[in-house]
């Protein structure tokens, strides 16, 4: 029987997560191409998977800079539009601007062509109505191997119609004190995990808000009554890296332990909320 060879830099376990990657980081911008946003690498990289991240109901993308580096970090390219921005922001419009930022990094020669991603290795993540809109581009595009949504919120249309019809691996974080998309397994992302059509994780992580992930300071934090939390942050950036490296890069390895208990958070059954669900 062939050894199972021993974790490393480049084959890491979780417990490798508790720490930024290996790669030193860049940032841009993708306003040259036509998008507002900005851009993560690695300095430098072939055939790099490639995340696409939704921002929160009125967030800039700088209260998500953290997260950005700390998945690029370990070799995954982010792209985060800061559009859609408003109080009435099109949810549709954000999912478009997700699929068209994927397209830019696919497209392009980024860090002066010295970072190239591979189009085969799409994922998209999202924060509120950012995760709704991460499930909505999902459901629009094939090509999308793996998403990612944290404290979720239910969109217009439909991410929990959305998902029951997509079959690509998903994560779905959701808050113990959640206000605004709901708590627990009541909350918007335990629906849409509850109904999806493929794989798919739910977890819950005790009391946070629906401003878990955001860092900083905003004025939203008092109009939302929740701000950023440290173990959530933590919690959210180990799982995010860990579940696209192995549906994206193949990090099979990474498998069980995704599976596991993971600090600060807590593994539901989706079926407990399709049958919460039913007594409604």
């Amino acid at each position: 029987m062939a050894r199972t060879p021993a974790p490393s830099i480049s084959r890491p376990s979780l417990e490798y997560f508790d720490f930024k990657g290996p790669h030193r980081v860049a940032s841009g911008r993708l306003d040259r191409a036509g998008l507002r946003g900005v851009v993560y690498t690695p300095v430098f990289g072939r055939g790099l998977p490639v995340v696409a991240f939704g921002h929160g109901w009125m967030q800039p993308v700088s209260r998500y800079t953290e997260t950005f580096k700390f998945l690029a970090s370990w070799g995954i390219v982010v792209v985060a539009p800061d559009t859609a921005r408003g109080p009435i922001a099109s949810h549709g419009g954000l999912a478009l601007d997700l699929r068209n930022a994927l397209a830019i990094a696919a497209a392009g020669r980024l860090g002066g062509g010295r970072v190239r991603v591979d189009p085969a290795k799409a994922g998209v993540m999202g924060h509120s109505i950012g995760g709704g809109a991460a499930v909505l581009a999902a459901g629009a595009d094939p090509d999308i191997k793996a998403v990612v949504t944290v404290t979720a919120a239910e969109t217009r249309p439909s991410a929990i119609s959305a998902g029951a019809r997509i079959m690509t691996p998903s994560l779905h974080l959701v808050g113990g004190d959640d206000d605004m998309a709901g708590e627990d397994i009541d909350a918007d992302g335990a629906k849409i995990a509850a109904l999806w059509g493929g794989p798919t994780q739910l977890r819950t992580m005790k009391g946070v808000g629906h401003l878990g992930l955001p860092e900083g300071t905003h004025w939203t934090t008092a109009l939302m009554g929740s701000s950023g939390v440290t173990a959530a942050q933590k919690a959210t950036r180990t799982l995010a890296a860990a579940f696209f490296l192995r549906h994206l890069d193949g990090q099979d390895q990474l498998a069980d332990e995704l599976d596991g208990k993971i600090k600060g958070t807590k593994v539901e059954d989706p079926e407990e909320v399709r049958a919460a669900a039913r007594k409604h």
